[in-house]
């Protein structure tokens, strides 16, 4: 069994195997991970308000460097206060570099050791990200959790471009360290946010290990594990995860960017993966498809962390536009903490969505990020209760 003490942010509270029950301390809160952020990419989760989201009570959400800095930038985020102020959230913020969008952006974009020239989505204007530039933004808008410029690769990819890339990232991650500190230089720890490294590589071991040994030599508050759930198969992924966290420092965070369905998370957590985001629970939500616990699963005493490897069994999806829900009088969620899921039936949440009724977007999200939340707050619970391990202040 694990059992130390970070007392400037990392502190590991349980563990069962790899699997860790822990606290991340930032400037504006604590974590208790493993957790799961949802995202607000534009300063805003999609379709629900920011009282909304501190009903769902997650410890920490994720926005996006790129997209912010586009709209509405960076010095008009920051002449507002910031990004807690502006979107009303005082709890922990992670802020995605502008990296992903390398990736999900290839087309309108050109990429140079120097930096990334990207061609706006929204009006063709031409943007320059580099390491330092990313790392300016995210302190401007008031990040808590700032990630490193990397290059995600599209995956199958060829083993010459995977070299060439992970050492570019590394690079760009050494950059973004020497600014990080330069730019920090003067304040005290408790009023610091907290950088992360990104372990690149795709699927081949030698390279995500020269990877993330060469984050390790730079040093960060937190590592990340990026390039995944971008095209290779879910037991491709697992393996990856099963050597690499091995090989990250035991005492500081490690992060599972992208990822995923409820049973990948499970698996992830398995490996000693502490922090999740995805988009799937509320983009799935706009387009009908909706999250449950499995009810034989829930009359059951299982430990989720127990379960065989990628089992689903323990919740199942309901497309609500299809004619079967049509005179379901079934209530979209009878536990739920928001009164209108205990009210509203799915028959009811099926007529708003083919009658394109915003309203249904609500309700569905508010249903997944519920779900998805509860999911991490039964994998913690069954961490600690599996190993009642406690440590010491």
């Amino acid at each position: 069994m694990l059992c130390f003490v970070n007392k400037d942010m990392f502190k590991l509270l349980a563990n069962k195997g790899r699997a860790r029950r822990a606290e991340i301390t930032t400037r504006k809160g604590k974590v208790q991970t493993p957790c799961f952020m949802p995202i607000a990419t534009k300063a805003a989760v999609k379709t629900i308000s920011s009282d909304e989201v501190r009903q769902l009570a997650p410890d920490i959400i994720l926005s996006n460097t790129y997209h912010l800095m586009l709209r509405p930038g960076q010095e008009e985020i920051a002449k507002l206060g910031g990004l807690h102020q502006f979107m009303d959230w005082n709890k922990p913020i992670l802020t995605d570099s502008g990296g992903f969008q390398v990736f999900s952006l290839a087309k309108k974009r050109k990429i140079t050791p120097e930096d990334v020239e990207f061609s706006s989505h929204i009006d063709g204007k031409k943007y320059f990200l580099s390491p330092e530039d990313s790392i300016k933004i995210q302190m401007n808008i008031g990040s808590d959790i700032m990630m490193v410029l990397d290059e995600c690769v599209k995956l199958p990819a060829e083993k010459k471009y995977l070299e060439k890339s992970i050492k570019l990232t590394t690079f760009w991650a050494k950059r973004c360290k020497d600014f990080f500190e330069k730019t920090c230089a003067g304040l005290d720890k408790s009023s610091r946010p907290l950088l992360f490294g990104i372990v690149q590589g795709g699927l081949d071991k030698v390279f995500r290990l020269e990877s993330a040994n060469g984050l390790k030599e730079i040093g960060f508050d937190g590592y990340a594990i990026g390039g995944l759930a971008v095209g290779e198969t879910e037991q491709e992924m697992c393996s990856v995860l099963d050597y690499i966290c091995a090989e990250l420092p035991a005492d500081k965070p490690h992060y599972l960017m992208g990822v995923g369905y409820p049973h990948q998370i499970v698996e992830a957590v398995k490996a000693g993966i502490d922090m999740f985001d995805c988009v799937i629970p509320t983009r799935e939500a706009r387009h009908g498809r909706l999250y449950f616990w499995n009810k034989d699963f829930v009359e059951k005493t299982v430990n989720i962390m127990e379960l065989d490897f990628l089992s689903k069994e323990f919740y199942t999806t309901l497309n609500i536009k299809n004619e079967e829900n049509k005179f379901d009088l079934t209530p979209i969620n009878s536990k739920s903490k928001f009164s209108e899921l205990q009210r509203y039936s799915l028959a009811y949440l099926r007529h708003l969505f083919v009658n394109e009724d915003p309203l249904a977007q609500r309700l569905a999200t508010l249903n997944n990020l519920e779900f998805y939340l509860g999911l991490m707050e039964r994998i913690r619970s069954d961490i600690v209760s599996s190993t009642r391990l406690r440590c010491k202040n």
